[in-house]
């Protein structure tokens, strides 16, 4: 039985840059977690001491900016090669949650503290997980969506851009994106409707209650700093049984933007803290893990945390 524990790992961030037009952002590598002992650390004991300060551990990766920037033609070979097979799929298996949340508002701190809108104000017409991982993506999707063109179904494609890696000609009524930047959205082709909103100054949901069959979010879950009041807002936006893949997400992110629980945490400990998410709002089944990761050591790793909104809720 798995006893809800994270660790704090020693090491060394591998960094790659990103040009955006006159925006220069960076993605992070965050390496994989190499045991399960994090599994077996007690949460009390990771917020009652034995941690560096979160803003203390951002910032150590920081000052090694310059000094690591030349490793990112070889970032592969950092990251995926020590994850165990099957650890991210068995961390929410008989999940023993203590009865609060245990995370506090520093774990939700991120490194850029200025404005979301600023960050996002340039369209990146690009893609942030490689081509083997957005294929293991849309293939899961293909086997969980509703089938295309089914009368009344509306999925809501939450964090999302100008794609939304839907299988080929999947089609719906409504398809709603919620992002942040409108020229992105304008431009994803499966989407009936858009909505521009920044979840972390407004994270209520402008839809009615039981509105969606679908939420999907692609490698967006670690910019949440209000996780609970978003995912308590899923679950009063999804009809009964409707199904919330929040967390498709990798271990590349916008490293200043994420979350400082994420980047001090592995691969594990990030199921464990999607799977929180869902616990603690409540109104959903047990979450569960998926690794879909194509090509463990030699592509971008994929993982799903997904639930269902309970037919009583």
């Amino acid at each position: 039985m798995a006893i809800l524990g994270l660790q704090l790992q020693q090491r060394f961030p591998v960094l790659t840059a990103v040009c955006y037009s006159r925006l220069i952002s960076a993605t992070i590598h965050a390496p994989a977690v190499a045991s399960v002992s994090s599994l077996s650390c007690k949460l009390k004991k990771w917020n009652n001491g034995g941690r560096l300060p979160r803003r203390l551990v951002v910032g150590l990766g920081a000052s090694f900016w310059a000094q690591y920037m030349n490793m990112a033609g070889n970032s592969k070979s950092f990251i995926a090669s020590a994850r165990l097979k099957g650890a991210v799929e068995q961390a929410l298996q008989n999940a023993e949650w203590p009865e609060q949340f245990p995370f506090k508002d520093e774990d939700f701190q991120r490194f850029d503290e200025t404005s979301d809108s600023m960050f996002y104000e340039v369209p990146r017409f690009v893609t942030h997980i490689d081509d083997a991982a957005i294929a293991a993506l849309t293939k899961y999707y293909s086997e969980v969506f509703p089938p295309s063109n089914t009368p009344g179904v509306s999925i809501l494609d939450m964090c999302s851009s100008w794609v939304s890696h839907f299988p080929k000609g999947y089609k719906q009524e409504r398809v709603v994106g919620m992002g942040m930047n409108e020229e992105e959205l304008k431009r994803n082709p499966v989407l009936t409707e858009y909505v521009v909103q920044d979840l972390n100054l407004k994270p209520k949901l402008p839809f009615e209650d039981n509105s969606f069959d679908v939420i999907t979010n692609v490698v967006s879950v670690d910019y949440l700093t209000k996780p609970l009041d978003v995912f308590k807002e899923m679950c009063r936006i999804l009809k009964p049984g409707g199904l919330a893949i929040m967390s498709s997400f990798s271990n590349r992110c916008f490293w200043t933007k994420a979350i400082s629980i994420w980047t001090s945490t592995g691969d594990t400990d990030h199921a464990l803290i999607v799977g929180s998410y869902f616990h603690y709002a409540g109104g959903f089944e047990p979450p569960q893990a998926v690794d879909i990761s194509p090509n463990p050591g030699r592509s971008d790793p994929m993982y799903i945390v997904y639930s269902r909104k309970l037919s009583t809720a």
